[in-house]
């Protein structure tokens, strides 16, 4: 088996795993924060249906510093109020979130990457 059929059956069965995921962490914690009318409006835009989950995943995953960073730049309401959904989550819910949105960074990057290597020659 070459190297890059294995790759990209592992990145394959990641990203099944990333979409339960998403099902997974929209049903339990963005519908609670969508229901709680402090935190109904402060999830980020929604560019297409969905994009809140990730919004909600993002501010719960990324280290403090960048979402401070993040509310004090001008696109600040493309967002999730990482603050706010702070304190409105569950431990639970915030490692949920971080499982989530590191494995669909991971898998988001991985398979252009193992394009770009093919294409270099890289992965025979």
């Amino acid at each position: 088996m070459k190297t890059m059929t294995l790759l990209v059956g592992i990145l394959i069965g990641i990203s099944v795993i990333v979409m339960i995921l998403y099902v997974t962490f929209g049903q339990i914690t963005v519908r609670k924060l969508r229901r709680n009318p402090k935190t109904k409006h402060a999830l980020g835009i929604e560019f297409v249906s969905g994009w809140d989950i990730i919004n909600v995943a993002q501010a719960l995953a990324l280290p403090e510093f960048i979402t401070k960073k993040l509310k004090r730049s001008s696109l600040s309401s493309l967002y999730a109020d990482a603050e706010l959904l702070q304190c409105n989550t569950s431990i639970f819910d915030r490692l949920l979130a971080g499982f989530f949105y590191w494995l669909l960074m991971l898998t988001g990057l991985s398979f252009p990457l193992l394009g770009f290597f093919d294409s270099l020659g890289l992965l025979e």
